[in-house]
């Protein structure tokens, strides 16, 4: 699929996109208007792991792209 959206093609060029619900809609929304991406971590959590890296380099890329990254430590 070829998408509009500066997010999208991002995603999709990179490997993060494996399965989507609605992809035109998702595609139309994020060209369309600014969309938050939302992660959170317990704090009190002994490490990280690779699945919170590749949360957080999503969320990066979704802020590169012009929308707003949400991380909740608590």
């Amino acid at each position: 699929m070829t998408y509009a959206s500066t997010l999208m093609r991002q995603l999709d060029e990179r490997g993060y996109i494996h399965q989507l619900t609605d992809a035109t809609a998702l595609d139309t929304l994020a060209s369309t208007q600014i969309v938050p991406g939302y992660i959170g971590f317990d704090a009190t959590a002994p490490s990280l792991h690779v699945g919170s890296l590749v949360q957080i380099m999503m969320l990066r890329r979704l802020q590169r792209s012009g929308h707003k990254p949400i991380v909740l430590m608590g």
